[in-house]
């Protein structure tokens, strides 16, 4: 019966993660690299990996580390330490082949009126599930961090039904920065350590025990 009940906690904690909300803070990324499969199992265009998400970058993302900790990014208060996601032509396309529903939220900082927009396909193709208007407001009742122009994170985020693939994240090039990319959610998060990990280690700690008491 213990080993079962074990087995039953790690199979509950295994649902719990599959669908536990994604967020994507950047951070490990290189400054000015294209972030390509950084998220996908992958590298950026530097070189550097983060966790395999299966989530994938066009090439005009980019990474942008906050000056005042060694990279060129005129911002400030953003929302999860140091890198943020930017783009200097076009917009930045995301792909997320297997797909997310409920909600999509993030934080973004702009001088002009942008939209972030998501389909139903990828590369920004099918049905357009949601479009999330931005407003500019870079620099508006900033605190704090004392050096980088574009300094208010505002949490946008949006409601949809059906399964998306894609992301279409628009702006004026150079003009607008994102982070915190939430999947699952219309609110943005951090990046905790998903509680249902903790619960995986206690299901898989009760099968060690129950197996020690076994050989006695």
């Amino acid at each position: 019966m213990k080993k079962l009940l074990a087995m039953t906690v790690i199979a509950a904690a295994l649902s719990q993660n599959a669908h536990a909300t994604i967020v994507l803070d950047f951070e490990g990324a290189g400054s000015g690299a294209q972030l390509l499969n950084f998220y996908n199992g992958g590298t950026d265009s530097a070189g550097n990996s983060g966790t395999n998400y299966g989530i994938g970058f066009g090439s005009n993302a980019l990474a942008a580390i906050d000056s005042d900790d060694g990279g060129s990014g005129n911002f400030a208060n953003e929302p999860s330490s140091k890198t943020t996601m930017f783009f200097l032509s076009g917009s930045a396309v995301l792909n997320y082949a297997a797909g997310f529903d409920t909600g999509f939220s993030f934080f973004y900082s702009s001088s002009t009126a942008a939209s972030v927009k998501v389909y139903d396909g990828i590369d920004a193709t099918g049905t357009l599930l949601a479009d999330i208007p931005l407003t500019a407001q870079f620099n508006q009742g900033c605190t704090g961090d004392p050096t980088g122009g574009f300094c208010n994170w505002t949490a946008v985020g949006a409601s949809f039904a059906g399964i998306a693939k894609s992301i279409d994240f628009g702006g004026t090039v150079n003009q607008v920065g994102y982070d915190n990319i939430t999947f699952g959610s219309s609110t943005p998060g951090k990046v905790p350590e998903p509680a249902s990990l903790a619960l995986v280690g206690a299901g898989i700690a009760a099968i060690l025990r129950t197996r020690r008491r076994s050989a006695r």
